[in-house]
């Protein structure tokens, strides 16, 4: 664990656990306006949240968990979202309506956010210093020296390695889990009094999970930090949590402390999220099922540029002589910490990005064909990006998002045709089809999911990269989607390569098991063999976080 955290004269700061109220949220509703009335998004929530309290908001994707916390520090897209009633208070100041000057002195100062999406929250055209370092310009008046010694010292807190070196980097340049490290920094900077946390923990893995909860609790212990955290991960919840408020449709269906909520849950909703989690196993496909994908000793390196000629000096061996094949039917779940290279594969598999080796789909090599000659196979190689909201355009509909490959690809007779299949697709995701014509601003980070999935198998392809397309979602939808997943598999004998952090629902969906660790494959099996008997440091490593994340689950670790 990072040494602990200091203020930025040097002296530790003490306190957590007091009884000081900071936060009150009484009566909160909030209404969106769409196109025929309006959407009632939260109804009637209360709670409060004391100086070094940990207050959870569960609950499934579309709840109105993230849409409570934006209102807090009036984050919502107004006019469009207006509260019929409630107040938001901190420390006695009303939030709802208030000036921009006192959100200015509030917002990224005493009270900080961590947001679900980090590519879409941090500025692609700044470095990580820049951008760590204007919320200290700000608010604290720092100069460039200290302030550039207060962001290594952040980021080395959140565990990003090679701080020094990633000063200079675009958030591009990072893994979603290094963006998330980021903005765990970013909000973590001028040492708030309450830090909201909407899925702090999404886009990590489970070993780097556990070292950010373990620092989020020790900078409450130490600064007597309240944390508002918003997360679909149950054993999160049971770890940090002193009280747990469960959303369903908007409203707060059951308020507990965390232990007599987790030993007796009094409301079917609660009880049915404490059972949900992804089970089964994939269909076993044919021994003779065909090769659909294969990449032989692919490579993936990026150049370190430095000085006034930017001369390269050295490389970042992203993905570094891989050797994998995908068959029909057939799912190779990649696993690893987040950099360690899995997604960079992906890309390169699907020549979104340049890479060395032999690329073969369906037989055939594709890694020297050009743009055109390449366009014809997209339709039937295609990818779920890790983060919904960034890979959907937010000037286009759902409806439009869907059909766009459609036209691209020219399937359909006409456009009646096309509505159809996009409602088709979208029940089979489990969108309300009734709602294709909104825009993605207006579902929840598991909806976007959603709707991304659907954009991809609306084209019914041969080859797709899942690239965590669970991470954004709660664990009851979680084991819808893998069960959907699964069923389109079968019936269309879909080839999946499947990059997640999450074990769990590696192990119900993949066939055959790939671990990563700085670009490089240190362990490669089946999938019974990989869980049941790992050889490698590094996966006896990674199986033993995942296992003790899922005991918190199970009630089996107390907290």
């Amino acid at each position: 664990m990072t040494d602990s955290p200091v203020t930025l004269d040097g002296k530790a700061k003490t306190g957590g656990g007091g009884s000081e109220t900071l936060l009150t949220v009484d009566g909160l509703s909030v209404d969106f306006r769409v196109p025929g009335g309006a959407v009632h998004a939260v109804r009637d929530v209360s709670f409060s949240l004391a100086k070094g309290e940990t207050l959870a908001l569960v609950g499934e994707s579309g709840s109105g968990k993230s849409v409570t916390a934006l209102s807090i520090l009036q984050l919502l897209p107004y006019p469009m979202a207006s509260h019929p009633s409630g107040s938001v208070r901190f420390r006695g100041r009303e939030m709802v309506g208030a000036g921009e000057r006192t959100l200015r002195e509030v917002r990224g100062n005493a009270v900080s956010m961590v947001f679900q999406e980090p590519m879409t929250s941090l500025n692609p055209l700044h470095t990580v210093e820049k951008q760590i370092s204007e919320v200290l310009f700000i608010h604290k008046g720092l100069d460039r020296a200290r302030a550039r010694a207060r962001v290594l010292e952040l980021l080395r807190l959140v565990g990003l390695p090679d701080a020094d070196k990633r000063l200079t980097a675009f958030p591009h340049e990072l893994s979603g889990g290094q963006r998330q490290r980021v903005m765990i920094a970013m909000a973590l900077a001028n040492e708030p009094e309450v830090l909201i946390a909407d899925e702090p923990t999404t886009a990590l893995d489970v070993t780097i999970q556990a070292q950010i909860l373990e620092l989020l609790q020790d900078l409450q212990r130490r600064f007597g930090m309240a944390l508002l955290l918003i997360t679909h991960d149950l054993g999160v919840v049971r770890k940090m949590a002193d009280t747990v408020c469960v959303m369903q449709h908007g409203a707060i269906v059951e308020q507990s402390p965390s232990e007599p909520l987790f030993a007796a849950p009094q409301h079917p909703y609660t009880r049915m999220l404490l059972a949900s989690e992804p089970k089964g196993a994939p269909a076993r496909p044919p021994a003779n099922a065909a090769e659909v994908m294969r990449g032989s000793e692919i490579k993936v390196w990026f150049p370190i540029k430095k000085g006034v000629l930017r001369r390269t000096v050295d490389h970042v061996k992203a993905v570094d002589g891989i050797d994998l094949t995908v068959r029909e039917g057939h799912t190779v779940g990649v696993v690893g910490e987040s950099g360690s290279g899995k997604t960079t594969l992906g890309l390169a598999l699907l020549r979104l990005i340049g890479s060395q080796g032999d690329i073969r789909f369906k037989g055939e090599t594709i890694q020297g064909l050009q743009f055109k000659e390449l366009r014809p196979l997209r339709r039937e190689m295609q990818v779920v990006f890790q983060d919904p909201y960034g890979s959907l355009s937010p000037r286009m509909s759902v409806a439009e998002i869907v059909a766009e490959g459609l036209k691209v690809h020219g399937i359909g007779a006409d456009a009646a045709e096309r509505e159809d299949m996009i409602v088709d697709v979208l029940r089979e995701v489990g969108i309300d089809a009734d709602t294709r014509h909104r825009y993605p601003h207006e579902f929840s980070g598991g909806q976007r999911q959603r709707v991304a999935i659907a954009r991809a198998m609306v084209l019914k392809p041969r080859f797709v990269v899942l690239d965590e397309p669970t991470s954004a979602l709660d664990m009851s939808v979680q084991a819808q989607i893998v069960d959907l997943l699964r069923d389109l598999q079968e019936k269309h004998r879909l080839a999946y390569l499947f990059i997640s952090h999450d074990l769990k629902v590696v192990r119900a969906l993949s066939d055959e098991v790939i671990v990563m660790k700085d670009g490089r494959v240190v362990e490669h099996g089946s999938r019974d063999r990989i869980f049941d008997d790992p050889r490698e440091p590094y996966t006896k490593a990674l199986l033993k976080a995942a296992f003790e994340i899922a005991t918190y689950e199970a009630g089996v670790v107390s907290t």
